[in-house]
């Protein structure tokens, strides 16, 4: 979708201490031998904080620094990726509850990695379907821990961080304004998280801690690796391309590039190298002592990044997610003016 009047009032996110990769091989917690390929130097390690908890955290900021009252939120979209820590529970709604205290629609949205991406989208056609409507608060939320999914082996490639990122997305002038934010996804790469393992009667009774590099095997081995490759990279610049077109952007025009903290490896294989992005023009440098945060890599960076200084006004810059399923996104962003606490 292309956007006139669409725009990001704050960006916040909650990040618990970090844990180098030394520490956590002296731990015995990993190889920094079997993870060398990811340059990954630290991730952001939750020792006991639920993710909907960091979540309720970074909402409230968000809200207190676009300096809106609750009642101006007019939709919640929580986004996660990992076990929420209750079996048949709206995580949304406790963060709605503890985070902002209103009565405006909560929902969870399930998009994996893309998660963030994707519920800033769906806030944009939320916002757009109703002259009336202000404001829409995108949260995300995860921790990565054992038995369930062990952040230094489940997904090769990739090191999961913990940590929560809330975005306030408004028709009111904000410091960032969101020129176009598409969305393209491709089913038939869904069972690259799936495998070829049964359905399972209850979380975690198939595999008691996820392997998704398993899975990837499965999937691989019927229909080859070129095949699946060639359909990420096509759903990856397909989303490029139309995101780009519809700001009336080039490539060429992007100062800066918000990438998924995928590892290096997987960033140089689907975003650096196919797109000539000079990694220095992206932010890997910061991602990487930070992690994979799930749903949140766009929405955290983007934040800590534009509050840095790092992203100054009048720069464009191009929000990049993906995620299982598969799905892509792609947001070109300018940059009005530095953030500033709304709060009064």
């Amino acid at each position: 979708m292309k956007f006139d009047d669409l725009y990001v009032v704050a960006a916040t996110s909650q990040l618990p201490e970090r844990m180098t990769l030394d520490e956590a091989e002296k731990a015995g917690l990993c190889s920094a031998r079997a993870l060398w390929r990811t340059d990954i130097a630290a991730v952001c390690v939750a020792e006991t904080e639920p993710a909907p908890v960091m979540a309720a955290e970074a909402a409230r900021a968000a809200v207190r620094r676009a300096g809106c009252r609750p009642d101006e939120i007019d939709l919640l979209l929580y986004a996660s990726t990992s076990y929420q820590g209750h079996d048949m529970w709206p995580a949304a709604s406790y963060v709605q509850r503890v985070g902002v205290g209103n009565r405006c629609p909560a929902i969870d949205v399930s998009q994996m990695s893309n998660g963030g991406m994707a519920a800033m989208e769906l806030a944009a056609g939320y916002l757009l379907a109703d002259a009336g409507r202000s404001h829409v608060l995108v949260t995300t939320g995860d921790r990565f821990c054992l038995p369930g999914f062990d952040r230094w082996r489940s997904d090769p490639g990739t090191i999961c961080g913990d940590g929560a990122a809330a975005a306030v997305l408004s028709r009111r002038p904000g410091f960032a304004r969101i020129r176009s934010l598409v969305t393209v996804s491709d089913s038939e790469l869904e069972r690259m998280a799936r495998g070829d393992d049964p359905f399972g009667a209850a979380p975690f009774s198939v595999r008691p801690t996820i392997d998704l590099e398993a899975n990837r095997r499965a999937m691989v081995a019927d229909v080859g690796l070129d095949a699946v490759l060639e359909r990420i990279d096509a759903g990856q610049r397909e989303t490029f391309d139309r995101a780009l077109s519809e700001a009336d952007t080039k490539l060429a025009d992007i100062e800066f590039f918000v990438v998924p903290s995928l590892g290096l490896g997987r960033l140089k294989a689907h975003f650096l190298d196919p797109f000539g992005i000079d990694p220095d023009r992206t932010s890997w440098s910061l991602g990487r002592e930070i992690g994979h945060l799930g749903a949140g890599d766009q929405i955290a960076l983007f934040g800590l990044l534009a509050d840095s200084g790092v992203l100054r006004p009048g720069q464009r810059c191009l929000l990049a997610g993906v995620g299982q399923g598969f799905s892509w996104s792609a947001a070109v962003v300018e940059m009005l003016h530095t953030p500033t606490d709304l709060a009064g």
